[in-house]
């Protein structure tokens, strides 16, 4: 219900996205809004907007950290990033990304590091790259009470040491085998999903045949939600816009003209000015002034 207090429209808070939610929209045909989100004003902004899914992208280690690739990406930046998001989020779901090497020794080590994540950063599950080799993994973060979401196709975070930054699933063999890798996942727990850089029809043959939602990036409208790195839909990243991002705005220009206009002020003298200055009361200036003449504080 609707409340009022004087002329402010209160209005109720949704109840929080929870996987039973994401997990329903697949059944209802209903699709799923995803976005990477590394910062507290973005996830404030994205919440607003109803965005379903915020995941703490390694991508952020590109975006917002200055790395080449996402391989050097440590738990501590991702913990970090993660934490600044949950304070600006209430409603959406929010996934961690673990980051290279953060799961890949053992399950204990993935589990340990799962569980910071939801513990110390107030994730509400995490996103491990890879295929069914990985499904014990997934199986023991879920077992400890933790969602998993998978990620397969293009992994960046092992993709440049291998084949480089290919579309996956373009033979009859190597769609096979994603669409074996999505089964494993779906087996072994996870909640969803994400097919990254994955032919369209390979895509369509993997959300039509597993139980859990497939989220997609680069890989065609079939799949049941998708999503995409910020900085591209905005704009705020100019050294390369994958072929399958959209830009819905170019706020990247509109920041570097803010920013110069804002240095011709500061040089030209036009900032501050009076409606940004604040004065002391003219008695009070008076008494100062006489004040620092009595004590000799300063030579004029």
């Amino acid at each position: 219900m609707v409340k009022r207090l004087g002329e402010t429209i209160i209005m109720p808070l949704a109840d929080k996205v929870s996987v039973s939610d994401i997990i329903k929209k697949k059944n209802d045909r209903t699709k799923i809004s995803v976005i990477t989100c590394y910062d507290y004003p973005t996830a404030l902004l994205a919440e607003k907007a109803g965005i379903d899914i915020l995941l703490v992208g390694d991508s952020g280690g590109m975006v917002s950290l200055g790395y080449e690739k996402t391989i050097p990406v440590t738990m501590r930046e991702m913990l970090m990033m993660a934490r600044a998001v949950s304070r600006g989020s209430s409603y959406s779901f929010l996934v961690g990304d673990m980051p290279f090497m953060s799961f890949n020794v053992s399950k204990e080590q993935a589990i340990k590091n799962a569980g910071k994540f939801v513990k110390e950063a107030g994730m509400d599950a995490v996103k491990i790259e890879g295929g069914s080799k990985f499904q014990d993994t997934i199986r023991a973060i879920t077992d400890a009470g933790i969602p998993v979401m998978g990620h397969i196709g293009l992994t960046p975070q092992t993709a440049p040491l291998w084949s480089g930054y290919k579309m996956q699933g373009t033979t009859s063999a190597s769609g096979r085998e994603l669409i074996l890798d999505a089964k494993a996942l779906s087996n072994a727990g996870a909640f969803s999903v994400v097919l990254e850089m994955v032919t369209d029809q390979v895509a369509e043959l993997i959300s039509k045949n597993i139980d859990i939602p497939t989220i997609g990036i680069g890989s065609g409208p079939s799949c049941d939600g998708q999503v995409l790195v910020i900085n591209d839909i905005l704009g705020l990243y100019d050294k390369f816009l994958p072929r399958f991002a959209k830009r819905y705005a170019n706020l990247g220009d509109e920041i570097l003209n803010a920013l110069r206009t804002y240095r011709d002020e500061v040089v030209g003298g036009k900032f501050p000015s009076k409606p940004h200055t604040s004065k002391m009361d003219s008695r009070e200036f008076r008494r100062l002034t006489l004040l620092l003449k009595k004590e000799a504080l300063f030579a004029n």
